[in-house]
């Protein structure tokens, strides 16, 4: 792999998700009745970055939780005879709310479709919407974000990678050449 370029500083990180929590509350007439669904690993601080945006935005204190798609995958048996799981936290009866998936990097749609299969698992939400940090396109299933830190366009050959404090030491994004 070979680093090509920046793409998001941690504080263009940071304003890309206070803007998307704002986008949230204008998009839903305020916060009530929003739960947040990190999607592992990076949806995961993600969803609590965003929880705290609106918490100091509109003093909500949205419920948040995080989906893990290892058994939801359309290629589980590409990866692993057994797949591993850390489980799923919801932390709320679905059907109350409006569900906000959260993930670092939207490319084909298979991790999105995975998750959203994961949340009917466990009930039916009002609503399901989407919010990505980088949107680099190239989908492969019918599946659009309702709110995007940054769009990037990709080749195939190339690969965004997202970093965050509590995960990776450093906080960004970086386009890296495969």
């Amino acid at each position: 792999m070979k680093y090509k370029a920046n793409v998001m500083t941690e504080t263009q990180l940071e304003r890309s998700l206070a803007r998307i929590a704002h986008e949230i509350i204008e998009k839903n007439n305020g916060a009530e009745g929003i739960c947040l669904l990190g999607i592992k690993r990076r949806g995961i601080p993600m969803a609590q970055m965003i929880h705290d945006n609106i918490l100091k935005f509109e003093g909500v204190d949205v419920p948040v939780g995080h989906v893990d798609i290892s058994l939801y995958r359309d290629d589980l048996t590409e990866i692993s005879e057994t797949p591993e799981t850390t489980g799923c936290s919801i932390p709320v009866t679905l059907s109350d709310y409006t569900v906000v998936l959260i993930d670092d990097v939207l490319f084909t749609g298979r991790t999105v479709r995975a998750a959203i299969e994961a949340v009917f698992s466990f009930g039916r939400p009002k609503a399901i919407q989407l919010a990505v940090l980088i949107d680099r396109g190239h989908r492969e299933l019918p599946i659009r974000p309702d709110y995007v830190g940054k769009n990037i366009p990709t080749s195939r050959n190339e690969l965004v990678a997202v970093k965050i404090g509590s995960i990776d030491g450093e906080t960004g994004a970086d386009l890296y050449e495969l």
